[in-house]
């Protein structure tokens, strides 16, 4: 029996985009949520895609996360926004938040958005790249209740807050870093479920904070390079939840005051290249860099040595053509989602 099964990436997202369109979104909606979670997928961040459709309709279930949210600018200045979320499906808003960001690059050279109350975005570099794609340099960052040990506990105490930054390129493709301050991101726990492997014991403490090899979306992840990436989760913390007036940390931590899972806080950051220096030129300049990093010594046990981003773009390239692989775990999972909503199973290729 096979362990995966390959699909149809737009067969894929029509899959997608009814199973939430039925859930109850708008249209409009549900295929931002589709391009997104899709995407993912097609750049081999399988963590990050379709596998979470069953995770968020069950908070669709609990009301955790919202289908018709009422999104405000609550407040702005030249180069600043703060948007309420209202719990919408993450990047409905931050999709949202990331075009008025560039809106107010384009006038005053940057401009750093706050979303308050916002649920899972996906993948991160998804919302960078927009930026990329008017010649702005993008960086979004998301903090959520805690899901990782604070360096020296076994406890979660500080989220694995991702962080994604990208700059425009030009023959080459636009690097991007995105990245858990956690070894692994959360959702590789998940994907590894739905494999049926285990995981080395360097990713996460079990609930009791036990090392472990059993993936569960309960573990504890560990931070990378222990007091770095815990130091960076929590200084992120300061600059998205404790801005907006909305802690997620120590409420959890402590217990007086809860945050269901999947709500959260993030900020973006656009900056306008042309602010600074001529466009063109540096494009050209980050062509050189990477072209640089390439005549470097390979170390042993590499073949070629590789920038931020580009594994992602070579796997893009290879399912955009041949499609797909879907876990059977992540297959056996949207079935009966396929089944509540008579929606069509998304077809081998």
């Amino acid at each position: 029996m096979p362990n995966q099964l390959l699909v149809d990436p737009a067969d894929l997202t029509r899959f997608t985009t009814e199973v939430f369109e039925r859930a109850g979104m708008p249209r409009e909606h549900a295929e931002i949520e589709a391009d997104v979670l899709v995407w993912a997928n097609l750049r081999g961040v399988d963590s990050h895609g379709v596998l979470r459709i069953p995770w968020y309709v069950k908070n669709i279930d609990d009301g955790v996360f919202n289908l018709n949210p009422n999104i405000e600018i609550e407040k702005e200045t030249a180069a600043t926004l703060l948007i309420e979320g209202d719990q919408a499906f993450g990047p409905v808003v931050t999709v949202y938040a990331m075009n008025k960001t560039i809106e107010k690059a384009r006038e005053a050279g940057v401009c750093w958005t706050l979303i308050r109350n916002t649920t899972h975005q996906g993948a991160m570099a998804y919302y960078s790249l927009m930026a990329v794609e008017e010649d702005m340099a993008g960086i979004a960052v998301v903090c959520s209740p805690p899901n990782m040990a604070t360096f020296g506990s076994k406890g979660k105490g500080v989220h694995n807050s991702p962080i994604a930054i990208a700059v425009p390129a030009g023959e080459r493709n636009p690097p991007v870093l995105d990245m858990a301050t956690s070894v692994v991101a959360g959702g590789k726990l998940s994907l590894a479920e739905d494999k049926g492997e285990p995981i080395p014991l360097d990713w996460s403490l079990d609930p009791q904070g036990n090392p472990t090899t059993t993936p569960s979306f309960d573990n504890v992840l560990l931070p990378f390079a222990g007091p770095k990436g815990s130091g960076l989760a929590m200084m992120f913390a300061t600059l998205s939840n404790t801005m907006v007036a909305n802690p997620l940390l120590e409420p959890n931590i402590t217990g007086r005051a809860p945050t269901p899972r999947g709500v959260q806080n993030s900020f973006l950051v656009a900056i306008d290249i042309a602010a600074f220096t001529d466009v063109d030129e540096y494009k050209e300049n980050i062509d050189r860099l990477i072209a640089a990093q390439k005549t470097l010594p390979k170390a042993e046990g590499f073949d070629e040595i590789l920038v931020p981003g580009e594994p992602e773009y070579l796997t893009q390239a290879d399912r955009s053509q041949n499609g797909i692989p879907l876990p059977i775990g992540t297959v056996d999972n949207l079935r009966p989602i396929a089944e509540r909503f008579g929606v069509e199973m998304p077809r081998p290729v």
